[in-house]
């Protein structure tokens, strides 16, 4: 560290030194390569046109933003926006109160916990999704398991039909990004101060009333960024959907999938994916939004 900073004339000041510019520059030109330069290149490529299956035409034309506003894609976008939204809503709903009693626990019980929300990641997001599969199946796991409790055809006189539905897709989605939101607000209730609460306590507040004045405004921090994480993913997600819906639901990442992969329009799905880009730039700026003293 004393030989990336360098002293000042100023006292109690630094300057970065050859090994920190050196780390910067490698930081620096990962993000040319592998996101600035791509991003430009998609730019690019939005405003040309598509001449065939692959086939480009470098001819400026606006036409590819101008085509999206037509009512199927609008469609696609709108439908986009409710899945992300509630699944987001969904893993906020879930997850806070599971957040919140994983930071309240014991330190060792919450190691424990908290390798329970990590297991997802150890395996393979599709080997997950076709997991889910196989249990909402006609002859799946869930329809199996109610006939052996004698729920099927005792309480219900069929089975459930789950696969190829919306629900089956929100089921997947939620499940996909929950530890995406517990993350997060795990966070935030781990740093919160219990004298803090001891003291709403004190003062007559009841529990709704200190979750509601004291332990909500300090984990709202957590709470965006779990919002972030969820739902700028949620958007774009498209292998959940094909694979849970049998294709009956597209959102925009089936829409921008198939343009680069099956329709080959080039410039239109690079358009596709701008107002994408766009639109996850506009939640980050959203969450982002510093609050004003009075909690607008």
């Amino acid at each position: 560290m004393t030989d990336a900073l360098e002293m000042t004339d100023s006292p109690g000041k630094l300057r970065p030194g050859l090994a920190a510019w050196a780390m910067f520059g490698s930081l620096a030109m990962w993000l040319l390569l592998f996101v600035a330069a791509p991003t430009a290149i998609l730019l690019i490529y939005s405003f040309f046109r598509g001449a065939g299956v692959g086939e480009v035409q470098a001819t400026f034309t606006p036409g590819n933003y101008a085509r999206m506003f037509s009512s199927a894609y609008l469609r696609v976008f709108f439908r986009s926006l409710t899945y992300a939204g509630a699944t987001t809503a969904l893993c906020a709903l879930i997850g806070y109160p599971v957040a919140y009693y994983i930071g309240r626990a014991r330190p060792d019980r919450r190691n424990r916990l908290l390798m329970l929300v990590m297991v997802p990641f150890w395996m393979s997001f599709m080997i997950r999704t076709y997991a889910w599969f196989i249990i909402l199946m006609r002859d799946g796991l869930l329809n199996t398991l109610l006939q052996s409790l004698h729920v099927i055809p005792v309480l219900l006189k069929s089975k459930i039909e789950l696969l190829y539905t919306p629900t089956a897709v929100m089921i997947t989605l939620v499940y996909t990004y929950l530890p995406f939101m517990i993350l997060p607000i795990f966070g935030s209730v781990e740093k919160l101060d219990g004298s803090l609460l001891e003291a709403a306590s004190d003062l007559g507040a009841g529990p709704i009333r200190t979750f509601w004045h004291v332990i909500l405004p300090l984990t709202r921090p957590g709470i965006a960024a779990g919002i972030m994480m969820v739902f700028v993913p949620a958007i774009a997600m498209f292998a959940v959907t094909g694979l849970m819906s049998g294709g009956r639901v597209r959102l925009i990442g089936d829409e921008i999938q198939e343009q680069f992969y099956g329709g080959g329009d080039l410039p239109f799905g690079s358009a596709l994916g701008m107002t994408l880009l766009a639109m996850f730039v506009l939640t980050f700026l959203l969450a982002a939004r510093p609050r004003r003293e009075d909690g607008r």
